[in-house]
């Protein structure tokens, strides 16, 4: 059992970080385990986005809280083949997804394609309901001001 408990705190502490891209750690004060932990990461998709995530991490528990914020901004060139590649649907797509606990609960990030204002959409949200309620975070990319706004505006652009 014990063999089987350190297989799992092992796993554990290797899958809970959001990525190798911290690029802050603020501890949430001397009495406590928990820091809150920023980290990076660029859409895969439209390479011009970059995220920044903040969540909870505890650093001697099995599961993590599910509270988290997300930013999301512009910080390269976004081109007509980039915004093509990415699914349209209502529902978009896991962009990015990281383990908060031993079993099941998972932060994930989803993109969404807001077509009518062609603005992306970066919901980052819980897979474990708590206390009642899913936590969730939303930020938005807008692609007004960008060059590829007109050619996404021109009635002969596929998408």
């Amino acid at each position: 059992m014990r063999a089987l408990t350190s297989a799992l705190l092992i796993t554990t502490l290797l899958l809970t970080g959001c990525s190798d891209n911290e690029v802050g750690n603020v501890s949430l004060g001397l009495f406590t385990t928990k820091d809150i932990k920023i980290n990076t990461f660029t859409d895969p998709v439209v390479s011009g986005v970059t995220c920044h995530i903040s969540h909870v991490k505890g650093n001697l528990d099995l599961s993590d809280p599910s509270d988290m914020g997300i930013s999301c901004r512009q910080t390269g060139p976004i081109t007509l083949d980039m915004v093509n590649n990415i699914n349209m649907s209502k529902s978009g797509e896991v962009v990015f997804k990281t383990s908060k606990s031993i079993l099941w609960k998972h932060l994930k990030i989803r993109r969404i394609w807001d077509e009518k204002n062609k603005t992306l959409i970066y919901l980052s949200y819980s897979t474990k309901e708590t206390v009642g309620s899913a936590k969730h975070s939303m930020t938005t990319v807008p692609l007004w001001g960008n060059p590829v706004w007109d050619q996404l505006n021109q009635p002969d652009s596929a998408q």
